[in-house]
């Protein structure tokens, strides 16, 4: 079973794109808290806070702790980098990956490719569509 982190963008469906594209049996999924709400307050719980650097300090410490294991734990990554938003949290998953010798797969448009050319370029693949890295991790996954 090939373990596999998504990481980055959150306002589309292209998770469960390709999710629902490698079907069931050869693959793991796993990813970090999507819900922007929720994310914010994985801190909340050690106090609550009245100054929103503090509160996003701690959730982001929170955040990194399940982030770090889960990337630790994966066999290969597809780092998502959207249209719409800057996603410093995927360009830092994908020095996380280049720092740990972790294969990772790049998902983004053609129109960003020269803002994330040091992060390609550490990337072991480039796919503009999720079923391009639907077809990727299949031929990966081979037979397992």
């Amino acid at each position: 079973m090939l373990n596999v982190y998504l990481s980055g963008e959150i306002h589309t469906d292209w998770r469960e794109q390709i999710i629902s594209g490698c079907g069931e049996g050869a693959f793991k999924f796993t990813s970090a808290i999507t819900d922007h709400e929720a994310s914010d307050a994985a801190g909340d719980v050690l106090g609550k806070e009245n100054n929103g650097f503090w509160r996003d300090h701690k959730s982001a410490k929170v955040n990194a702790m399940r982030t770090k294991n889960l990337i630790e734990q994966c066999d290969i990554a597809i780092i998502r980098f959207g249209d719409k938003y800057k996603q410093w949290n995927a360009a830092f998953d994908a020095g996380y990956c280049a720092a740990l010798g972790t294969p990772y797969i790049t998902l983004h448009s053609e129109d960003i490719i020269h803002p994330l050319k040091e992060v390609d370029a550490a990337a072991h693949a480039w796919a503009t569509s999720p079923q391009q890295v639907v077809e990727l991790l299949n031929y990966i996954a081979g037979d397992l």
